[in-house]
């Protein structure tokens, strides 16, 4: 498991169910405002990590793809939201800023945008970003990169939860 620096770390998942246990170990410990941001192929196990991340993060319901809706809203019994935005349909900024992404950011929930190199400067730069590399049936790449103080405090506490480093 490499770590690159402070702000960065890169691994892998060896199964499905691993990324799900990677997702709820980092859901524990977001804290409302949080934004993180997945990219990778279609495949690659993006809905597979926000499984486990809104799992650990608390709510119940059910995680699916937000392709056709744009937006999941999984709710924890606090009434917090963790909302799953898909930007593979979107063209830039501006469509975000039409579908509400900053009432969403501003709401007090987490927000984790699939996709967010189609939102563009919509998106504030200080997050934490996952892409996911597909290796075979079972197998993901993992890389962390924190943007800001904030993220890179989330990627020390994640590091330390997930392998005690």
């Amino acid at each position: 498991m490499p770590i690159l620096d402070d702000r960065t770390l890169d691994f892998w998942s060896h199964s499905p169910e691993q990324t799900v246990r990677f997702g709820a170990r980092l859901g524990e410990l977001l804290l409302p405002g949080d934004l993180l941001t997945l990219s990778g192929e279609l495949g690659a196990g993006k809905t597979t990590f926000v499984s486990g991340l809104s799992r650990g993060w608390g709510s119940a319901d059910q995680v699916t793809s937000p392709t056709f809706v744009l937006v999941n809203d999984y709710r924890r019994p606090d009434g917090l939201h963790l909302y799953h935005l898909d930007g593979y349909r979107l063209t830039g900024a501006a469509e975000a800023a039409a579908l509400g992404l900053d009432d969403l950011l501003a709401d007090g929930g987490v927000m984790v945008v699939e996709w967010p190199e189609r939102l563009g400067a919509a998106l504030p730069a200080e997050r934490l970003s996952l892409k996911l590399r597909w290796a075979d049936q079972t197998r993901r790449g993992l890389r962390f990169d924190a943007a800001g103080d904030r993220y890179a405090a989330l990627l020390n506490e994640f590091r330390q939860a997930a392998f005690g480093l």
